[in-house]
């Protein structure tokens, strides 16, 4: 657009000298001309926006290939750990229900042993009278029959190896 004062303001704001002994032919190849490097400004900064977007999004595909890849890792790594928590936890299980056979039988073996502490002649008169027999061959008799039983009896303990 031309002013007055001999100036030529452009649609950015700017403005450059108006050649006034130009003819209106001069004057618009000169728009013609500003225009098309304009409009080769633009096309070049479009393409530009257009590579930095096509760049953005290949390192975003990068990014989330990466990100896959570490996904699948955590997820082994999760399941191999949640396989080693059911076996300890199975073999924990083996043990405690070991323990509470064991314990069964210490405090079997304590009473026992308790039994056999105790005089004989403790006043009550039930070796003797029942069985007629004296305290020490009626122990050993128990001690015989019970520790024959004693392997006929033991539980059948499960190994954490094959309950899996």
């Amino acid at each position: 657009m031309a002013s007055s004062s001999g100036t030529v303001t452009t649609s950015s704001g700017g403005s450059y000298p108006l050649q006034i002994s130009g003819s209106d032919e001069d004057i618009q190849q000169l728009m013609d001309q500003r225009k098309r490097k304009r409009m080769v400004s633009n096309r070049e900064s479009a393409r530009r926006s257009r590579m930095r977007r096509q760049k953005h999004l290949e390192d975003l595909m990068i990014q989330l290939s990466q990100l896959r890849k570490d996904n699948s890792l955590v997820i082994a790594n999760v399941s191999t750990t949640i396989q080693h928590y059911t076996s300890v936890e199975t073999e924990n299980s083996v043990l405690r229900a070991q323990v509470a056979e064991l314990s069964h039988r210490l405090e079997s073996l304590n009473q026992i042993m308790a039994l056999m502490n105790q005089p004989i002649d403790a006043g009550c008169g039930f070796v003797e009278e029942q069985y007629g027999m004296g305290g020490t061959e009626l122990i050993e008799e128990f001690m015989v029959n019970s520790l024959s039983s004693f392997y006929a009896n033991q539980p059948i303990l499960a190994s954490a190896d094959i309950i899996q």
